[in-house]
């Protein structure tokens, strides 16, 4: 049953995918291979043989993207790394860029 002048809205919902966001590792001559291999294992959740050859990827090019994730979980990530590169005084350097 209709109630006369009823009008029905008709709603629009458009839900896009949220951005993706890269995690770029950076090289330098002091953080020791090992530790990055850590990072890549503990924080990233990357097998051993992934973290091992994306380790080798940023010492031999300066750089290698190691995931992409969503903003907040990309800078979450960079900011525990640093944070735990920083306890054990390596000048570890990690950036976000959108993918």
């Amino acid at each position: 049953m209709s109630v006369q002048g009823e009008t029905k809205e008709k709603t629009r919902i458009n839900i896009r995918e949220p951005k993706r966001y890269r995690v770029i590792m950076h090289n330098d001559d002091f953080t020791p291979m090992e530790f990055v291999v850590e990072i890549l294992i503990d924080i990233f959740r990357k097998e051993l043989p992934e973290a091992e050859h994306l380790m080798m990827m940023v010492h031999e090019n300066g750089r290698a993207a190691v995931g992409s994730y969503s903003y907040d979980i990309a800078v979450t990530k960079v900011k525990t790394a640093s944070d735990w590169a920083k306890e054990e005084g390596f000048p570890f350097r990690m950036t976000v860029e959108e993918a």
